[in-house]
């Protein structure tokens, strides 16, 4: 029979002595008010006694049960509904005994059974009042109220939903933010005139244009996570107007992931305003391809890359072979992913994609089961002037990982490619066609083998070198902020989103496929630099200008899905789309690819050009 005290000792401390105290006296005064009321507030000498004996076994019970639904382990002061719901199945139980001892006479005094419901009332109650007085005592004081402390400034939240809900309380809770909320603003009328933790719901946001209401709030907070980007937009415009300070909560991904608190509130970003819906993947598909494989990304320091990384290192791989040819790129997200506890996975390898050796010898080491290629020159203007080196990069050296990736019996490769390579007008789209028509041969050469695919879109919100960050820079410089043509219109969608998809595109691809993604509406680039100005606190024309500057070399004015000879297929996931096409014989490909090897150190940019569209014949080449 195992001890009792070797059951109690690891439990055994100052909380819990203090814990057994106070439930004990509770149980005390529990019982003896449940015997006052039964009498009348008059307790005869027999009752008197019979308290006394019932005292002996009942408390016992209590607190034995108490400790079972492990209400002598939890800190005192955090206390939720499961410890709510712990504290009455505990005492619901003890009762139930107790009542139990009216048919098994095993004690000596049963207490009446009108004793035994107001015992457990008055149990439950204080039980339950004492935890959340010490949750109250936390919530007050230890987070707080430190001398010299500012004042909280008063603030108002739009969205009187569950988080904006959360917000307000947590605000409260954490006084050492400094700020206070004193009023909810919504559009749902139903909601209009209502009290959330006793802070006034006092109607649609319009009415803060309201003098009276704009001058009681030093800022605003925008808890709508998911509002449609119009409606974001218009609220935008609307604290603009007011000279509001304003800022938001995290994005609804971030809240639900538990990435973030509530509390973190952040500046409203341009992709705030993007509209662009939250995209469902399908986790199970993603993980079948990659839990316990060896996956490989190249690239992976990039802004692609790198998040490539993060999400596969979610489905939990065997290894993840990060590789770039940049170890300063590739520093950070190896750290980022060690210091989340994945360092016995990630492993970081330096190697550039054009480097033939270094590449057979980390497959021959590694022999990875998934293969996604990031790498590649991507500056659009840079390329223009050196097309030899997006060749090397983005044809080249794609073709370098997939020999390998076919030789080695890699199950899947996945190109990433970009909407750039339709119809393209510079290098680098043109170099990706080449490196897709290349991709397509070398499936269609040997369908049993690897299943090579590509996937394609457009700008992502916040890569490197891209329009918002460069923005950005031009507003904090004081402006202007250069846009190339008022009509120019690009897709976007954000780093996350398009590399879940491209994860998704991985796990549903048969071979030999072109995948794009749904990116939604074009987005005029003007209106984008208006956008970010305003959300700067500056005024158009006033504080900041705009100044157009043309076209740059091989740019377009708008971006297309696809070309003629592609048939758009719809897949199983409605942002995913597949393109088919016929695929060029292997070996007329490796006729162009040897060819282009032989122009590389052409001194005449137009030279390889005007070779490269010979191969890709919708390329419609800048001749500068």
């Amino acid at each position: 029979m195992i001890p009792v005290w070797s059951i109690l000792k690891p439990f055994v401390g100052p909380r819990f002595i203090f814990l057994l105290a106070a439930y004990a006296g509770i149980f005390v005064v529990s019982l003896w008010m449940a015997y006052l009321l039964r009498f009348d507030f008059q307790i005869s000498p027999r009752y008197q006694y019979e308290l006394f004996v019932v005292y002996t076994w009942i408390i016992p019970i209590k607190l034995i049960l108490l400790f079972a639904f492990r209400q002598f382990a939890g800190l005192l002061s955090y206390f939720s509904t499961p410890d709510l719901w712990r504290i009455f199945s505990a005492l619901s139980l003890g009762s139930l005994i107790i009542a139990l001892m009216w048919w098994l006479p095993l004690v000596e005094a049963v207490p009446p059974r009108s004793v035994i419901m107001a015992d457990f009332l008055f149990s439950f109650m204080g039980v339950a009042g004492l935890r959340l007085a010490f949750r109250i005592a936390r919530e007050r004081y230890a987070n707080g109220h430190k001398s010299g402390a500012t004042a909280a400034r008063p603030v108002a939240i739009i969205g009187a939903g569950d988080v904006g809900a959360n917000l307000a309380r947590e605000l409260r809770i954490k006084s050492g933010l400094g700020l206070n909320p004193v009023a909810f603003f919504d559009d749902d009328p139903k909601k209009w005139h209502s009290r959330i933790y006793d802070i006034p719901v006092m109607g649609a946001p319009e009415i803060l244009e309201q003098d009276q209401n704009r001058e009681r709030f030093e800022e605003v907070i925008l808890a709508i996570p998911n509002a449609t980007a119009q409606r974001m937009g218009e609220i935008v415009k609307l604290l603009q107007r007011t000279r509001l300070k304003f800022e938001t909560v995290p994005s609804m991904f971030q809240l639900v992931t538990g990435k973030v608190r509530v509390s973190q509130l952040r500046p409203v970003e341009i992709q705030d305003l993007l509209g662009r819906e939250s995209v469902r993947v399908e986790t199970e598909n993603i993980k079948q391809v990659i839990e316990g494989r060896i996956v490989l990304v190249t690239g992976a320091g990039g802004s692609i890359g790198s998040e490539l990384c993060r999400q596969i290192i979610r489905y939990h791989p065997k290894r993840l072979l990060m590789v770039d040819q940049s170890e300063v790129q590739l520093y950070p997200i190896e750290q980022e992913l060690s210091d989340e506890g994945f360092g016995g996975i990630v492993l970081p390898l330096v190697a550039n994609v054009t480097d033939v050796q270094r590449l057979r010898f980390i497959f021959g080491r590694y022999g990875p089961d998934v293969v996604f290629h990031a790498a590649a020159h991507k500056h659009v203007p840079m390329m223009e002037g050196q097309p030899a080196e997006a060749v090397k990069n983005n044809i080249l050296g794609t073709i370098n990982v997939a020999r390998l990736a076919q030789e080695y019996r890699t199950a899947r490769f996945v190109q990433i490619s970009t909407d750039k390579a339709i119809n393209p007008t510079n290098v680098m789209g043109a170099s990706k066609r080449m490196a897709e028509i290349f991709l397509g041969a070398l499936y269609a050469g040997n369908p049993q083998g690897t299943k090579f695919m590509a996937v394609r879109f457009g700008n992502v919100l916040g890569s490197s070198g891209s329009v918002i960050p460069t923005f950005k820079k031009q507003i904090e410089s004081g402006g202007p902020v250069r846009v190339t043509h008022p009509e120019v219109t690009r897709f976007f969608m954000t780093i996350p989103e398009a590399v879940g998809l491209v994860l998704q595109s991985g796990a549903q691809g048969d071979g030999g496929e072109i995948f794009i993604l749904d990116m939604g509406q074009t987005v005029k680039i003007v209106d984008l630099a208006r956008q970010l100005i305003e959300l700067s606190g500056l005024r158009v024309d006033e504080d900041i200008d705009i100044e157009f500057i043309g076209l740059r070399p091989g740019e377009k004015l708008y971006e297309e899905l696809s070309h003629k000879s592609e048939n758009i297929v719809e897949t199983p996931h409605p942002k995913i789309l597949r393109l088919v096409c016929e695929p060029v014989q292997l070996a007329e490909v490796e006729s162009m690819i040897d060819l282009l090897k032989t122009h590389l150190q052409d001194e005449d940019p137009n030279s390889l050009k005007l070779l490269l569209k010979k191969f890709v014949p919708e390329y419609r080449p800048y001749l500068g």
